[in-house]
């Protein structure tokens, strides 16, 4: 079983995998790709990443990888809580530069499914938070890129600023970027 909600942005997905508990605790598939081509999300993945952040606070983002590297992603938390942020940056979509914030943790098992073309980052809620996440595409180092995390008006829900790495430091503004993503209707 699978619960999955749409968001605000077409083609951004949460997804909740079922919880088979006892008293022992509780079991999940995170992916199934069977079950998940059922509901017509056939993707291959070919590369796990696991961050750890100490601090709340934390910020990694706003993230992508540039075509022909280009990847799909799907984000979850396995301890502590997370604000994750999600921007289309497709152009012609017609939610181009819109953005939504979806809180997920270790507790509410939630995923989200980024497709490509689409800025990503989340801010730590919680005291040392591992965030994993698989990707349809090897990491390219001339393909990775980032646009500054307060050029484009999010509520981040944070009363401070935030710790950053020397990267997304000196990332451009959303308004001095080129976006290398075209939109591409779904059927």
């Amino acid at each position: 079983m699978l619960d999955i909600q749409s968001t605000a942005l077409s083609d951004v997905l949460i997804l909740t995998p079922r919880r088979f508990g006892d008293d022992r605790g509780w079991f999940c598939e995170t992916w199934n790709a069977g079950r998940m081509r059922e509901h017509g999300l056939d993707l291959e993945w070919v590369q796990d990443n696991h961050s750890f952040s100490a601090d709340v606070g934390t910020m990694r983002g706003l993230h992508y990888q540039a075509p022909p590297r280009a990847q799909d992603k799907l984000v979850r938390c396995s301890y502590g809580a997370i604000r994750d942020v999600v921007v289309d940056v497709r152009n012609g979509s017609p939610t181009y530069g819109q953005w939504v914030a979806i809180e997920i943790s270790a507790e509410d098992g939630r995923q989200i499914l980024i497709p490509k073309g689409f800025l990503h980052g989340f801010v730590t809620t919680a005291p040392n938070t591992e965030v994993q996440y698989k990707v349809t595409d090897f990491y390219v180092a001339e393909c990775d890129g980032s646009v500054r995390w307060d050029s484009l008006g999010i509520d981040w829900g944070l009363d401070s600023s935030p710790i950053l790495s020397d990267k997304d430091l000196s990332a451009p503004p959303f308004d001095g970027w080129d976006s290398p993503f075209i939109y591409e209707k779904t059927k």
